[in-house]
């Protein structure tokens, strides 16, 4: 046995080296769509520790600046012994986590639905352990070179089991071996295009205030008026090295799309792209900005439309669709659902999907 070390070739050379590297097998990271089947589970190692740091690395950066989750003072207000984790970032910290095992292969993230936080708030120090279960595979009659899958995810506090998030997501994922198609199937995408466009209400109102009540009213204006309950946030976040590469990865978010310039080179973006957590919590930052959250509740019907490149800016729309004051409401506050579209300097939507929150009242 050698150890290499009288080797008289020079590995270091350049013409050397590549031909090296010509010859030599990878070791894949990632998993293709032939490896999920239906009913499987996985446990996604390593898991991270939820720290206060990281959460308000993640709130400054995305511009949510809610204070219960900055000060002890207003947390204990809210009912908090102190600033809890936020939810948009134990959401994407439980993405994060579970990408080196399902999506790191790449493919289109297709959506993502029923994100809920059924338990009490997280506080800082929890150590959160991740798991998927495989809820469906299926073919692509439109792209053979990719298949179809959706997981139901659960992240939980490592010591005690609590369960802390879980949401259902599909991706596409790619092949290892493509299917062989005619290509029939692809005209059927095309059958939508003589459909006549839908007619936006004539009047959009905006809510007098940030209160429940505030929401309220505006629904019952626009029901009035056969008007919509819609408006835009004034604020903006470029997208920079901090939100492109740093947050994903302080997630263990490893999908190259964040962080490998050189691989996404010849990918249809041509760059590296915003993870779709950072995009959206941006723009639920906006819109959090002009009402006065008292918890999430849930997100629903949640997709990507396109990409997010660095010197992107994300800005935010919103639709007000019901408001409720019930049972299940604290004293203080009501429940209101929302639409909320992000959209680029471009005025091209990049994120929708529906929320859920309890918006305080005034008195």
């Amino acid at each position: 046995m050698t150890d290499g070390t009288s080797d008289p070739v020079d590995w270091t050379d350049p013409e050397t080296f590549s031909h090296a590297l010509e010859r030599a097998d990878t070791r894949e990271k990632g998993h293709y769509f032939e490896a999920f089947a239906e009913g499987d589970l996985l446990e996604h190692d390593p898991g991270l520790t939820l720290t206060r740091w990281g959460n308000e690395q993640w709130l400054s950066q995305t511009l949510n600046h809610d204070p219960a989750y900055w000060r002890t003072d207003a947390a204990r207000e809210r009912g908090f012994d102190e600033p809890p984790i936020h939810p948009d970032y134990l959401t994407a910290a439980t993405l994060g986590i579970t990408v080196e095992d399902l999506s790191e292969k790449g493919g289109y993230f297709l959506g993502r639905t029923d994100v809920r936080f059924p338990g009490a708030p997280v506080t800082p120090g929890t150590e959160l352990r991740v798991e998927s279960e495989v809820v469906s595979t299926a073919t692509s009659s439109s792209r053979p070179q990719y298949g179809i899958v959706t997981w139901r995810t659960r992240g939980r506090d490592a010591a005690t089991g609590e369960l802390l998030c879980s949401y259902k997501r599909t991706n596409m994922i790619p092949r290892r071996d493509p299917l062989e198609t005619d290509g029939g199937a692809q005209a059927a995408d095309d059958d939508d295009a003589d459909d006549p466009q839908p007619t936006l209400p004539d009047t959009f109102i905006t809510p007098d205030g940030e209160h429940f009540e505030d929401f309220v009213a505006a629904l019952e204006r626009a029901d009035e008026q056969h008007a919509t309950v819609a408006y835009r946030h004034e604020r903006g976040r470029t997208q920079d090295d901090v939100t492109v590469a740093s947050l994903p990865l302080a997630t263990l978010n490893t999908a190259k799309q964040h962080h490998n310039a050189d691989a996404m080179s010849d990918a249809p973006s041509g760059e590296i792209v915003t993870y779709g957590d950072v995009t959206r919590s941006s723009a639920l930052g906006h819109a959090r900005s002009d009402e006065q959250t008292w918890r999430e509740v849930g997100f629903d019907d949640e997709q990507f439309h396109t990409f997010v490149m660095p010197g992107d800016t994300i800005y935010a729309f919103t639709r007000v669709l019901e408001a409720n004051a019930d049972s299940s409401s604290p004293t203080d506050a009501g429940t209101v659902r929302f639409e909320h579209i992000a959209f680029n300097q471009r005025e091209e939507p990049v994120y929708s999907g529906t929320r859920t929150a309890e918006i305080r009242t005034q008195s």
